[in-house]
């Protein structure tokens, strides 16, 4: 198993950045491909990014491309998010979340979620 603990959410002014981290513990987190989510209020939680167990490959959702980046320091067992260019539609409760497999898209091929960090971006 795998604990993950998020943060570096908080509140911000559109345009600005956060960068939120994801550590983990427990398993070696190496084996572990890494998906970042996120849940807005009345919303269903949706996919943001996720990276292979070495960081080799990233997958992102097409309305974060060229704004977020997803990176992981196996030395640390800690996965990020850096966010720029943030917007007010960009406010939700982000989670991290791990498998053994690969860098879905799909939460459901995800096995390990943190409790989540809230991002809030005012206009």
């Amino acid at each position: 198993q795998v604990q993950l603990v998020e943060s570096g959410g908080g509140l911000v002014q559109a345009g600005g950045s956060l960068r939120l981290s994801c550590a983990a513990s427990g398993r070696t987190f190496s084996g572990y491909a890494m998906g970042w989510f996120r849940q807005a209020p009345g919303k269903e939680r949706e996919f943001v990014a996720a990276i292979s167990r070495y960081g080799s490959s990233t997958y992102y959702a097409d309305f974060v491309k060229g704004r977020f980046t997803i990176s992981r320091d196996n030395a640390k067992n800690t996965v990020y998010l850096q966010m720029n260019t943030l917007k007010p539609e960009d406010t939700a409760v982000y989670y991290c979340a791990a498998n053994l497999i690969g860098y879905y898209s799909q939460d459901a091929r995800y096995d390990y979620w943190g409790q989540g960090t809230q991002v809030t971006v005012s206009s």
